[in-house]
């Protein structure tokens, strides 16, 4: 073929040190725009981010020579480093070690976007970790339960 092409969505989801309720609504309102820009710069497409007060959802578009290892640990560095370097944003703030990511087929484009966005509804009856539980189980991870969270 004379070209590469490509559409890889990924489905991202990591939490906060401890599920540590960090992201109120006024981090929130700072911080995802920055994670938004932290995509871009990398050269990813962030379609969707959302997310509790103890960890985040991310819908991005990758282009194929960019692992999606890659774009998580600097998206968390960077957004990491850039609360720290606020005074009025929590001075302990930290992301978990872990994520979890999963490919998502232009199909389903839309249902994941509307789940991402919609994460305080969801949660009014779902707990993180049932929610993480599910969707490992969903793709067909296998996982030991004492390793799931921090």
């Amino acid at each position: 073929m004379a070209g590469t092409f490509s559409r890889l969505l990924y489905h991202v989801v990591f939490s906060t040190k401890h599920r540590t309720l960090f992201i109120d609504p006024k981090v929130r309102a700072e911080l995802y725009p920055y994670m938004e820009g932290i995509v871009r710069n990398l050269g990813g497409w962030l379609l969707a981010l959302g997310g509790m007060p103890d960890h985040v959802h991310l819908l991005i578009r990758l282009k194929p020579d960019m692992p999606v290892s890659d774009l998580v640990r600097d998206v968390k560095a960077n957004s990491s480093k850039w609360v720290h370097d606020q005074r009025d944003l929590p001075a302990d703030f930290a992301w978990q070690k872990g994520y979890a990511a999963f490919t998502v087929s232009e199909s389903q484009e839309g249902a994941v976007r509307s789940y991402i966005l919609n994460q305080e509804k969801h949660h009014r009856r779902t707990s993180f970790e049932e929610e993480l539980v599910a969707l490992l189980r969903k793709h067909g991870i296998e996982f030991d339960p004492a390793y799931l969270l921090d």
